[in-house]
């Protein structure tokens, strides 16, 4: 079933650009799941989606996606893999496949993947220029990891790693090794010299390939930050395929309500449009809705006892096993 007014590409179309789409979420993440959900298939009805489950998700999600939206879950070890780390997955897939990943306070505003079948770079990223102080705020510390590794990139350009597509094999896990312990939780070492979880040592490392190894990174106006504006992405014009195709990014602009949110009104349509597929959809747009504040106001809540609790119980826990280590990639 298309819903009225969708704005479909052509049968595989999409298959010029990419080959699975990776959307990265956890278990408070499942009401902006189903919304990035909606705004791809919106434009793109039959492109591989697979959620990369971050930890565990919210119980039935899985299946729902599965069985209205056609989307599956990545074949990954289930466990904690910190913050943003399990982004780093698809890089370890199968040699050659083209994906794309997004965290999942992302939409689609048009057909970005027509602009991917443009480039034959094997990555194709946000074109963000920084600062020094801006990079090392929202990257990594490049002066600090000089004393580490003598071949760190001074960058002043970097992507963001909310939405960005690459291919896999070409860079390894092995490349992450020094800087990424393999256990689940995941860690960083040196955590205190990389920003923003994945994103400071994805940076790092990726535009090292790129210095020494010629990779080939196509930089572009890919993403939109909605504190930048968003003027030109009124829902009529990304409803009749006029909006510029971008990918916006609520990054540190999630709220409980999508009515407090810059752009609510679209996240709002594209929420609208997922329960277009569901039998009952304005009832089960009801129960997920009242079990979306729950779970948020209840973490919320239980965030200052959590810390609390883990202060006491490292200071009486016995010494702890040595961590596994997991490396299992994702499977074709």
């Amino acid at each position: 079933m298309t819903a009225a007014g969708a704005h479909v590409a052509p049968a595989g179309e999409y298959r010029d650009a990419v080959d699975v789409i990776y959307l990265a979420a956890c278990a408070r993440d499942a009401r902006l799941t189903r919304i990035c959900v909606a705004s791809i298939r919106y434009f793109y009805p039959d492109v591989p989606i697979r959620i990369l489950a971050g930890d565990i998700l919210q119980p039935g999600l899985a299946e729902e996606l599965n069985r209205y939206w056609d989307v599956g879950v990545a074949d990954l070890p289930t466990g904690d893999y910190g913050w943003g780390l399990v982004k780093l997955e698809p890089l370890f897939g199968p040699a050659g496949q083209r994906f794309m990943v997004c965290d999942v306070d992302t939409v689609f505003t048009g057909r970005v993947l027509d602009r991917r079948a443009e480039s034959r770079a094997p990555f194709y990223v946000d074109n963000e220029a920084l600062s020094d102080a801006d990079f090392k705020r929202l990257y990594y510390d490049w002066e600090a990891l000089a004393e580490i590794d003598a071949d760190v990139q001074s960058a002043r350009k970097a992507f963001n790693a909310g939405e960005w597509f690459g291919t896999a094999g070409l860079v390894a896990r092995d490349d992450f090794d020094d800087w990424v312990e393999w256990t689940l939780p995941r860690r960083l070492y040196y955590q205190e010299h990389f920003m923003g979880g994945d994103q400071g040592v994805m940076n790092f490392v990726v535009l090292k390939k790129e210095a020494f190894d010629g990779l080939r990174i196509d930089r572009v106006e890919l993403m939109r930050w909605p504190g930048h504006g968003l003027e030109d992405l009124e829902v009529e014009r990304v409803k009749t395929g006029t909006a510029p195709a971008l990918v916006i990014h609520w990054a540190g602009m999630k709220s409980i309500f999508l009515h407090d949110m810059v752009g609510g009104d679209l996240l709002q349509f594209f929420e609208d449009y997922y329960y277009t597929r569901l039998p009952a959809g304005r009832l089960r747009r009801r129960l997920a809705l009242c079990r979306h504040i729950w779970i948020h106001w209840s973490y919320r809540a239980s965030v200052p006892i959590r810390l609390r609790w883990r202060r006491i119980r490292d200071r009486i826990a016995p010494k702890k096993a040595t961590p596994v280590l997991v490396k299992q990639s994702i499977g074709s």
